[in-house]
């Protein structure tokens, strides 16, 4: 980049995010700690001089791990496995984004194109006013009873849950053209499985009764991520408008502004992929790995961190997914409109068109369907990420 570019490109990025500390993924862990720091300095009224003290909504020490919740290579299965020893869904939370897709039917293949939506800032959004952990675990047994408002682990079968028999406002969905939600392949459980809060409180939602065998969960709570959250979607609509596209551009209007802002500004463009960056990979960091750091099975620099919490980043990822199936399913009862492929945040659907406006559903008055997809620029809302002909994806 020329000088004066990376100077305005670095300069905005900290004026509008934070100073970078690194990569996207470390400045994004970072702006959590900055905003929700743990200690703050408290007056002794005794002697008149500062103390450190803790504060309640932040995460202020090092905890107790959860088998289910780490990753193979923590120390705490230290010879409790053989080496390539691949656990279960009953022994290991697999809360992770969706990796799915079908074959399309025969009327599918009618249709001229295939459209992919990509929703912006998807994990971003998905921590907003989501309820976290912020102490250690407590491991309840005996069939505790299932509570939303505990963030934590569940060992519960969901096997049961019948997509067919959800209740749509009297439209029948189909649900064999659409993913499970309770596993990031898109297929059905077949049996007990850790979960995360927010996939239990939607099996329920759906109207379907869950028995937890066993869980792991917090009892002090706060919503965390929120200001990272305000703090990283103000940085990215701010930098999107310096490329054109507005909140309050809609319809046509927001995907013609979507195709000229790649031309528009390279470095505010360069600025709003690195913003994007940062809000995934921060909620990455939550699970840091150890990707040859030190010898296998020994603890790795990550596992000292407060901010190591594998169990965050599974709400999040957790609330991501049902979050997308809440609007397919509205998007099925609504239009009778099915996707075919789901990757991370990214849902691809048949289309007459090569238009999102082709194929995503609208009331009479031309409005979004409440419930569905959004075009937008917000984070949660969705802009075009493509289309390809039916023929290319068939091949």
């Amino acid at each position: 980049m020329h000088p004066a570019d990376l100077a305005r490109y670095l300069g905005a990025y900290a004026q509008r995010v934070m100073t970078p500390r690194g990569t996207a993924a470390v400045t994004g862990l970072e702006l959590m700690t900055a905003l929700r720091p743990p200690t703050r300095a408290e007056k002794d009224p005794a002697t008149g001089e500062f103390k450190r003290a803790l504060n309640d909504d932040a995460l202020t020490e090092v905890h107790d791990v959860v088998e289910c919740e780490v990753p193979d290579e923590h120390p705490v299965f230290m010879g409790k496995f053989a080496r390539h020893y691949l656990r279960t869904p009953a022994e290991m939370l697999m809360e992770e984004p969706y990796d799915w897709c079908r074959p399309l039917t025969d009327e599918e293949c009618a249709h001229r194109y295939l459209g992919a939506i990509d929703i912006n800032m998807s994990f971003a959004a998905a921590a907003n006013g989501l309820t976290l952990g912020l102490n250690g675990p407590t491991h309840l047994t005996g069939g505790p009873r299932f509570d939303p408002a505990l963030p934590g682990s569940w060992l519960v079968d969901l096997s049961h849950v019948d997509l067919a028999r959800v209740d749509t406002g009297g439209r029948t969905v189909d649900a064999d053209r659409l993913p499970n939600p309770f596993t990031p392949t898109g297929e059905r459980p077949t049996g007990p499985a850790w979960y995360a809060t927010p996939t239990v409180a939607y099996a329920r939602e759906l109207g379907f009764d869950v028995a937890p065998v066993e869980a792991y969960v917090r009892t002090r709570t706060g919503r965390y991520l929120d200001g990272w959250y305000k703090r990283l979607r103000d940085a990215y609509v701010a930098t999107m408008a310096d490329l054109g596209v507005t909140t309050s551009l809609s319809g046509q209007q927001f995907l013609d502004a979507m195709a000229r802002s790649r031309q528009a500004d390279a470095t505010m463009a360069l600025l709003a992929g690195a913003i994007k960056a940062t809000a995934k990979g921060g909620i990455g960091k939550l699970r840091q790995r150890n990707r040859g750091q030190v010898p296998y099975y020994e603890p790795w620099p990550a596992l000292a961190r407060e901010t190591w919490r594998p169990d965050i980043r599974a709400a999040v990822l957790a609330n991501q997914r049902v979050g997308i199936h809440r609007k397919l399913m509205k998007t099925a009862a609504a239009a009778g409109l099915y996707p075919v492929a789901i990757g991370t945040d990214a849902i691809v659907y048949p289309s007459p068109g090569p238009s999102p406006l082709d194929v995503l559903p609208h009331t009479p008055e031309g409005k979004p369907v409440p419930g569905t997809f959004r075009l937008g620029i917000s984070p949660g809302m969705v802009k075009h990420q493509g289309s390809r002909t039916v023929l290319w994806a068939e091949e």
